[in-house]
Parts: C-alpha cells; sequence; structure tokens
C-alpha cells in the first residue's frame, strides 16, 4: 500500500536543508553507541566464543544467544520505523478542486463541511497554500505543507508526524522503550561484574557509559510514550492539547472522541492483531473525522454541536444525493440532525443534573 500522498515540491526539497539533518544524526549516532556497546561488550562475551565449547557457561551462553536475538529483531523493527518516519509524508489538503481557495464553483459543486471554523464562523484557510482546511489540518512553517491531523512537527525525524506516519511515530517511541529497559535490565548485570574484577580501563568506562545513557533515555523515552498513549485515548493530537491546555478546557471535550477502541483504531489500524505491528495502516483520507460513530463530547459549546451538525447534514446529503445507503438502510439528513441533536439535548441535560443543588 502506498503510504505517500502528494506531497508539495517545497516538502520533498526540505532534505536539502543539511543543518536540519544533524539532530537525526545525532538520534542515529547514539542508536550506534548503544548497539555497540550492548552487541561487542555484554552479548558477544555472554557467547564465550574465545574458549572451547566444553569449557563454556552453558546457561550464560544460552541467555547471551536469545538475549541477542530479542535486541536485534527489536531494533530492526525500531529502525524500519525510524526510516519509515523521516521519508513518509504525512498527508497534505488533496488538490481536488472543493479544497482550493477562491475557486470558482457551479453552484452544483460539491463543497466539504467541516467542524473546525475560524472565530468569524468561516472555513478556516491556509494563505500559504491557499487551500482550505480540513478539520485537525495545520500548516506547518519548517516543512512549508498543511499537514493532515497534524501532531507535531518533531526535529528528531525531520519530519511532521501527521495522519499518515502517526503509526511508525508510535511504534518508533515503543520499540525505543522496549530496546532501552531490555539494555538497562540485561546488562547490569555486566556492567556491575566489570565494576568488581581487573578489567580495562575503556572497558569499564563504555559499559558505564552505556548503561547511563540507555538508563537515562528509558526515562524520558518513556514518559513521552506514556503521554501519547493519552493523547491517542482522548483523541488529541499535541497541538490540540496545546490549544486546550491554553484555553483551560476540558481534555475529555474533543468532539472527536470515538471510544477508546475508536481511537486506537484512528491511529493503529482497523485490526487489533497488527497494532503493534508497522502495517495495516488506518483507513480514510485524513481530510474527514466527524461521522454518525463520533459521539457528541459531553462539554462541547452549542457552535460546536451545530457545526457539528451541520458537517453530518452536508456529508448525508451528499450521500443521498448519489444513492449510497449503508447496510440496507437509508440514512436521511433528518435523521443525522434529530440524532445530533438528541445527544446535543442529553448532554446539557447531563449537565444539568450534575451540578449541585442551591442551599
Amino acid at each position: 500500500m502506498n503510504r505517500i500522498g502528494s506531497p508539495h515540491e517545497q516538502y520533498e526539497s526540505r532534505f536539502g536543508e543539511l543543518s536540519k539533518v544533524l539532530p537525526v544524526l545525532f538520534v542515529l549516532s547514539l542508536v550506534v553507541v548503544l548497539y555497540i556497546v550492548f552487541v561487542f561488550l555484554h552479548g558477544i562475551p555472554l557467547l564465550q566464543l574465545d574458549i572451547p565449547e566444553s569449557s563454556r557457561n552453558q546457561a550464560q551462553a544460552n541467555a547471551g544467544f536469545w538475549q541477542l536475538v530479542v535486541f536485534h529483531a527489536d531494533t530492526l523493527l525500531l529502525m524500519y520505523c525510524f526510516i519509515g518516519c523521516i521519508v513518509v509524508h504525512p498527508g497534505t489538503i488533496p488538490d481536488t478542486p472543493e479544497w482550493q481557495l477562491n475557486q470558482d464553483q457551479s453552484p452544483g459543486a460539491k463543497r466539504l463541511s467541516t467542524v473546525e471554523t475560524k472565530h468569524t464562523g468561516e472555513r478556516r484557510h491556509c494563505k500559504w497554500c491557499m487551500k482550505y482546511k480540513p478539520d485537525r489540518c495545520h500548516h506547518c512553517r519548517v516543512c512549508n505543507s498543511c499537514i493532515l491531523r497534524m501532531d507535531h512537527h518533531c526535529p528528531w525525524i525531520y519530519n511532521c508526524v501527521g495522519y499518515r506516519n502517526h503509526k511508525y511515530f508510535f511504534l518508533l517511541l515503543l520499540y525505543s522503550c522496549i530496546d532501552l529497559h531490555f539494555i538497562v535490565f540485561t546488562m547490569y548485570g555486566t556492567t556491575d561484574h566489570a565494576t568488581k574484577t581487573d578489567v580495562p580501563f575503556s572497558f569499564l568506562f563504555l559499559l558505564i557509559f552505556g548503561e547511563t545513557l540507555a538508563s537515562f533515555l528509558a526515562v524520558l523515552v518513556t514518559v513521552f510514550f506514556l503521554f501519547h498513549i493519552w493523547l491517542m485515548n482522548k483523541a488529541m493530537s499535541t497541538i490540540e492539547f496545546c490549544e486546550k491546555s491554553l484555553k483551560k478546557a476540558d481534555y475529555d471535550s474533543s468532539v472527536y472522541n470515538k471510544g477508546c477502541y475508536g481511537n486506537l483504531c484512528e491511529v493503529m489500524g482497523p485490526n487489533p492483531l497488527l497494532w503493534l505491528l508497522p502495517i495495516s495502516f488506518p483507513d480514510g483520507s485524513g481530510v474527514q473525522w466527524v461521522d454518525e460513530q463520533t459521539r457528541l463530547a459531553s462539554t462541547s459549546s452549542p457552535s460546536a454541536t451545530q457545526r457539528r451538525i451541520s458537517a453530518l447534514a452536508t456529508d448525508a446529503a451528499a450521500r443521498t444525493s448519489l444513492g449510497f445507503t449503508g447496510g440496507g438502510s437509508k440514512t436521511t439528513v433528518e435523521d443525522i440532525i434529530t440524532e445530533a441533536e438528541s445527544g446535543a439535548e442529553s448532554s446539557q441535560a447531563g449537565r444539568s443534573d450534575a451540578k449541585p443543588s442551591e442551599p
């Protein structure tokens, strides 16, 4: 499956900016250092290849063999996701007419409705790309492109984390946590033994340095990974989290929340059995995020509710005019609006019941 969208020419020219490649090279240098320390100073010595097989400690040799197998398997997955994060385009606004800014359209032309609007109620647009913005889309000035469901720009991968490479990024954090904790706990015995025996200073220094570096990175990456698990469960991107923090809004108020399982599918793909592998990516185009399965947030404002109703009604009208039906039953515009309004009224009633009674 081709995961690369139709990027802007300016986006692809980013690889010519050599100064911005330095963070990527720094990450690669950390991977190489930890790889050398773990494999050549810990794993291979456990195999005891320098002594006859009859004289080897077989328990240590077996432990070393399986540790090297697990480490190399996880490192290969880590590097695959790291490369995927760098080279896979996160997705950008389509070049179709309905997204073109100031595009003259006939009265019957399709106009896609969105939930997110400007404070004036007008459609959001990008003055650099000269296009209307889909929901959750933001312009990255570093990449010089609008990114679908932009999470954040990451200098360590020299790319934005967005719709098409979000799973690569999430799995990169997962595999990094596994690798780092694996190094810390398995190499501790070798490091401790080296401090109590007469070994060359360079050997001792590299072991202590590798153990300390892995421990430090394990703490940082684990905290960052847990934060992204929380974001995914709340159906929020990092940008949306920052916006809610500035506005002091409720983190459970995302209109894109589809429940824990639905939110996981939006990032990890539709098949739970393949969530932990860098395959089976999310369905969809990345330009539409509100549908009949998306629940109304309990703290949604009336204006947000009306925008969601408008978006659902517009999509339902488009499907009806084209004769599309789902599951053998026809969904009308009135059904969609009634369902959304009922959800909004229920949410409002719930908030009223939750208020403490006045004395």
